[in-house]
């Protein structure tokens, strides 16, 4: 049973009533209140915004419906050609995306910090993302030079960094988790 709705805007989705606002960033830190970088609770009097990784996987799991400015419905094929739009190796990405969030992690985009995802345990505001989480083809040549640099980036702002490596038609994942140690 789809529950609440949502307008696409540009390369977003906003959800303009306040009460499912609430309701849905109470599901798992979904979006993010216009305004209001990372608040604590779902006590907000504004729009949620969703980005449109986040808009796919609750439309995917049914819990959302999306609309076009002109009211017509966007199914879940053409929200992920939206996001094809937005995210390079889009179906790789909302793979991992799905995996985590399935597993109860919340997932936001890790560009600020050079990677594809920051994963929390608890939420935004809540804890600090311990995971920095870089999504590889198995095809990706890597070198050690560039997974050096990710894992520095990663140890000096805390938080572990992990290759998530997609198998879409298998539909799984492989996670390869960095510790670092001081010598």
């Amino acid at each position: 049973m789809i529950r609440y709705e949502g307008t696409l805007v540009e390369n977003r989705i906003v959800i303009r009533d306040i009460e499912d606002s609430r309701s849905i960033y109470s599901m798992g830190y979904y979006g993010k209140p216009l305004g209001i970088p990372k608040p604590k609770n779902a006590e907000f009097e504004s729009p949620l915004i969703l980005d449109v990784i986040e808009a796919c996987y609750l439309v995917d799991s049914k819990n959302l419906n999306v609309f076009h400015m002109t009211g017509k419905r966007i199914s879940l094929s053409d929200m992920k050609v939206i996001c094809r739009k937005q995210y390079a190796e889009f179906d790789t990405k909302y793979l991992v995306f799905k995996k985590l969030r399935d597993s109860g992690y919340i997932v936001s985009p890790g560009i600020k910090f050079g990677c594809d995802f920051a994963v929390y345990e608890h939420g935004p505001g809540i804890d600090h993302a311990p995971y920095l989480v870089q999504v590889v083809k198995p095809s990706n040549n890597l070198t050690t030079t560039g997974i050096v640099l990710a894992g520095r980036l990663a140890t000096t702002v805390k938080k572990q960094f992990i290759l998530a490596v997609p198998f879409v038609k298998l539909k799984k994942v492989d996670f390869i988790g960095f510790d670092w140690w001081k010598a």
